[in-house]
């Protein structure tokens, strides 16, 4: 959950064509952002509050998706500083009408090892770019998963690390959250001293 990267692409893959949901990019306080923004803002909050006490919010994305089946998925990520903070809501259809999940993951900015992001971009007949679409990913240095794979000269193992990605592009989100991704992805790049990278790999 949270964003691995093996599920981020099926959510984007799978959301509904169309659904515009408000925008939350004009909100620069959490609370008022999730209210505009999510389905289940109340229950965001009451999860987060107590995690957060008195840190400050630095800065924080927020996500909402509804998947072919109607199921929605949500999600908040911030920074208080020295700490990512994450929310993550999900329908539970099997489990009967109206369940769902809500967690809640906490990870110090030390656990992080690397930031960055992928930019598309579209040019006009001017030649002035805008972009049109931002992904980015913050890799952690806590193991996903490991995997053992069977080749010629033997058996190998395949390390894959824990990570949060990102996605936004004008069409789904708009200019606002797409600016809102790539700030946050920044800050979080500035509090663990890597700098901005210019791409991903």
């Amino acid at each position: 959950m949270f964003g691995k990267s093996r599920d981020h692409d099926d959510r984007r893959s799978s959301s509904l064509d169309g659904v515009v949901f408000p925008d939350w990019s004009p909100y620069n306080d959490l609370a008022e952002a999730a209210k505009a923004y999510l389905r289940d803002p109340e229950l965001a909050l009451e999860d987060l509050t107590p995690v957060l006490g008195d840190r400050p919010v630095l800065g924080f994305t927020l996500e909402r998706v509804v998947l072919d089946g109607g199921q929605v998925w949500q999600e908040v990520v911030l920074c208080d500083g020295d700490r990512l903070v994450l929310w993550h809501g999900e329908d539970v259809p099997d489990a009967g009408m109206g369940a769902m999940t809500s967690a809640v993951r906490i990870t110090p900015l030390a656990s992080v090892a690397e930031v960055g992001t992928r930019r598309h971009l579209t040019r006009d007949d001017d030649g002035v770019s805008k972009v049109s679409e931002i992904e980015a990913y913050v890799l952690l240095r806590t193991l996903d998963e490991a995997e053992q794979l069977e080749q010629p000269e033997g058996t190998a193992t395949v390390i894959r690390h824990d990570a949060i990605r990102f996605a936004k592009t004008v069409a789904n989100g708009g200019e606002g959250q797409v600016r809102r991704v790539q700030e946050f992805v920044r800050l979080v790049a500035t509090r663990v001293g890597s700098g901005m990278p210019g791409s991903a790999p």
